[in-house]
């Protein structure tokens, strides 16, 4: 059954259900939250309108997109802030929960964004992730994740969904004009969709906790 949105969500529902899918791996309701790489903010917004936390700062390192999300995401208990991924401007034990969606291929040191996450993580609290790696980047990508400071709760692999949600809106980007078509954009999702078809890449998410210490 699809997820249920409101009008105003529908044109970015490929998003929303990726950030629906990830972040529902653990209960948000009465938790701070930290998004880290959130972009637009679109992601952001709908689980602080949805989901019930207490608290959700979206943390990026581009401060025109931070304007951006400052003016359209106005809603209570939800702020944006300027900060590297590698580097999070936050005291230890600050959050219940860090989510990282579609960011981590960008970062150059991953380790050292996996060491900032279980730092700023409270004990009990999860990291809820999701990203993609070329097949070739994959052996490492595993071993950095195996060496993370945190446990692994669950992983799942998400290829065909990821496929499907493109398919659903590919439609959408057909009807767009030519020069629409031959924009950056549309070849990107083309591009990341017959690489999901056949295997080229891997998309994954994943749900890691920070265990309490007896």
């Amino acid at each position: 059954m699809a997820l249920p949105l409101a009008e105003s969500d529908e044109p970015n529902r490929y998003q929303i259900q990726l950030y629906h899918r990830v972040a529902t791996q653990v209960d948000l309701t009465g938790k701070g939250v930290l998004e880290v790489s959130c972009g637009h903010g679109g992601g952001a917004s709908y689980l602080m309108r949805t989901h019930g936390p207490a608290s959700y700062i979206g943390l990026d390192l581009n401060p025109i997109g931070l304007d951006f999300c400052r003016k359209k995401h106005q809603l209570p208990g939800l702020d944006f802030i300027e900060g590297n991924a590698e580097e999070l401007p936050f005291p230890d034990q600050s959050f219940d929960v860090v989510i990282n969606i579609e960011a981590s291929h960008c970062y150059p040191r991953f380790a050292r964004f996996l060491d900032e996450v279980a730092r700023v993580l409270r004990p009990g609290g999860h990291f809820l992730y999701a990203d993609v790696r070329r097949r070739q980047e994959i052996a490492k990508w595993e071993a950095l994740l195996r060496g993370a400071p945190m446990r692994l709760i669950a992983e799942r692999f998400i290829n065909e969904e990821v496929a499907r949600g493109i398919e659903k809106i590919y439609p959408l980007l057909l009807f767009k004009t030519a020069r629409v078509k031959a924009s950056l954009g549309f070849a990107l999702w083309v591009f990341l969709y017959r690489r999901l078809l056949n295997e080229e890449v891997s998309y994954r998410m994943y749900c890691f906790a920070k265990d309490v210490k007896e």
